[in-house]
């Protein structure tokens, strides 16, 4: 199955970011791609880096008319597109949501993200409530789509659950990057283990991985940090974790990748995890710590 990924450097300019998110859509699906995977809060700048209220308006509800524009995306090229959105659900209540369209433009699913964090400059619990809808694979034409979003890339029971109701590929929009303070060892070993930790996930569920990062310098706007580094670093990995594509760190790239869906199933025959799992004894993976 042709997949499409975009890792872009974003700018202020949401109009223009989404304009050539559709140029970069429509050449991928010109090389045969019948599924396009976009990075976390692909429309705008990442914004989480400071608290402030007036950035709920860059909020969007679903059906909107930033929904319109990738309903008709999907449509028009003939694909299922992978979306990432500041979903306005209420007054006051938001979420971090990937949307999943349809090669007919309809909305296949959606999927809140779970694991919201708040660390210095991703201070996205201000302005995302956790997700409620659980870790459900998104029914398309192209296949059962475990779409999480970022931070869930370093829970491995996302990535088991989703497998456990028959995702037949593990998705991860993402925004991460180095902090200006960081050591260039520093910034080595994480991004380090964040490829690592996502092809454990592969590896462990005997399924492809497709995670897609921006990428490029971003400003802090309060100026009290040095601003993100997007690292970039988008990659495809197969069922035992191989690298099917990896994009460079430091500037934009989109490919299409065939990824074959059916060798999942003879992985999982040689490697059987999910057979030999004790699940008579993991009643602890409920508990938030098992104290003496």
């Amino acid at each position: 199955m042709k997949t499409g990924i975009i890792q872009q450097h974003n700018t202020p300019d949401i109009p223009g970011n989404r304009r050539r998110l559709g140029e970069k859509i429509k050449a991928l699906a010109s090389e045969g791609a019948r599924l396009v995977v976009l990075q976390e809060l692909h429309d705008s700048l990442y914004f989480c880096q400071t608290e402030s209220v007036d950035n709920f308006d860059l909020a969007v509800e679903i059906p909107s008319a930033t929904t319109e524009f990738y309903s008709e995306t999907a449509r028009e090229n003939g694909i299922v597109l992978v979306t990432s959105l500041f979903e306005r659900r209420a007054a006051g209540l938001y979420h971090n949501t990937a949307v999943v369209f349809e090669s007919d433009g309809s909305i296949a699913g959606k999927y809140r993200k779970m694991h919201i964090p708040d660390d210095p400059a991703y201070y996205e619990k201000f302005y995302f409530t956790p997700g409620d809808m659980g870790f459900e694979p998104i029914a398309t034409s192209v296949g059962r789509l475990g779409v999480l979003v970022c931070w869930d890339q370093w829970y491995p029971e996302a990535a088991r659950l989703m497998a456990m109701r028959g995702a037949e590929m593990l998705i991860y929009p993402t925004a991460i990057g180095w902090e200006s303070s960081d050591s260039e060892d520093e910034k080595k070993r994480q991004r380090e283990a964040w490829v690592t930790v996502q092809r454990g996930h592969a590896v462990a569920n005997g399924l492809p991985v497709v995670t897609v990062n921006r990428v490029g310098f971003e400003p802090d706007p309060s100026g009290v940090t040095g601003g993100i580094s997007f690292w970039g670093s988008s990659f495809i990995a197969g069922p035992q974790g191989e690298f099917l594509y990896q994009a460079p760190d430091d500037s934009e790239a989109m490919a299409v990748v065939d990824i074959d869906l059916k060798r999942s199933e003879q992985v999982r025959r040689w490697w059987p995890f999910l057979r030999d799992r004790r699940t008579d004894s993991f009643s602890g993976l409920t508990r938030r710590y098992l104290d003496d």
